[in-house]
């Protein structure tokens, strides 16, 4: 039974390193430029974490052989730390690797959190079609006091703390409360403002608008600042880089990983539920 299960045992150990190995020496023994995509939802449990992206970044920097790096995004944002984390290592990397330039491209949504990660690139390349922009930061809530007035409901929540019960969507607003609130959003807004102008610096244009929240085309992205031209992951690779092969770093999360990530997410669900702990702000 024990050497069943031992080789049980190694075989689960090829299988989870086999996918990382697969095809990436040879492919790496060339000059490339390395593609590494920003896709969907950026959080922690989504491929597009500071983990996974921060991960492949560092991995396409260290090869020997990578002329230039791409980032291609395709995100309406997410968490504000991820993508802060992520902006920031960007930054590191352009420092250690001063010879490798590294470019954003947006693909269909560069928005929020997903335009703060580009804003540390050296360029911002769109199609006229993309959406980019959404320089914000949102929290959602509802508010039920009147619905479980109509229904009969008794509301019964314990706490320990004045302030644990910050934001109960069945109690009725607190002025105070949303003042709090909204200092931590302009806060986080400024930050996120901030981060922007180091990245664009001059070339983005004086208008208010541009940090409002609003989004714009690729297209008009150019002119007000956003985006430093049109084109493609291809384009840059060919023309601005100099280097056609691509070779792609992205981290896709195996099935084991995905699978323990949604026993995790399952739980901070269930605990959050439990102690009344509302949802985060989002750059979104």
């Amino acid at each position: 039974f024990f050497k069943f299960l031992f080789f049980g045992y190694l075989v689960l150990l090829l299988v989870l390193a086999w996918p990382d190995n697969l095809g990436k020496a040879t492919a790496s023994a060339k000059r490339h430029t390395a593609l590494v995509r920003v896709e969907g939802l950026i959080a922690s449990s989504t491929e597009a974490s500071a983990k996974n992206l921060i991960g492949a970044l560092r991995k396409a920097f260290k090869d020997n052989n990578t002329v230039g790096v791409i980032l291609q995004i395709n995100s309406p944002g997410g968490s504000p730390v991820q993508a802060g984390e992520i902006y920031d290592e960007i930054w590191k990397l352009r420092e250690q690797y001063p010879k490798i330039p590294v470019h954003a491209v947006v693909s269909d949504v560069c928005a929020s959190g997903g335009y703060y990660i580009a804003a540390a690139a050296q360029n911002i390349y769109a199609n006229q079609a993309s959406i980019v922009g959404s320089i914000g930061v949102r929290m959602d809530s509802f508010g039920f006091t009147e619905a479980i007035a109509k229904l009969g409901v008794e509301r019964r929540a314990y706490a320990a703390g004045v302030n644990k019960d910050f934001l109960d969507p069945f109690k009725p607003v607190n002025p105070d409360e949303v003042q709090h609130l909204q200092g931590m959003l302009d806060a986080i807004h400024q930050q996120f403002i901030t981060a922007v102008k180091k990245g664009r610096g001059e070339r983005l244009k004086d208008q208010p608008e541009i940090f409002s929240g609003l989004m714009w085309t690729g297209a008009q992205g150019v002119e007000l600042g956003l985006v430093d031209a049109l084109g493609s992951a291809r384009y840059v690779a060919e023309e601005v880089i100099g280097e056609k092969t691509i070779l792609d770093y992205t981290q896709h999360t195996g099935w084991i990983e995905r699978l323990l990530d949604e026993v995790e997410a399952s739980a901070g669900a269930a605990l959050r539920e439990g102690l009344s702990i509302e949802g985060t702000p989002q750059w979104r």
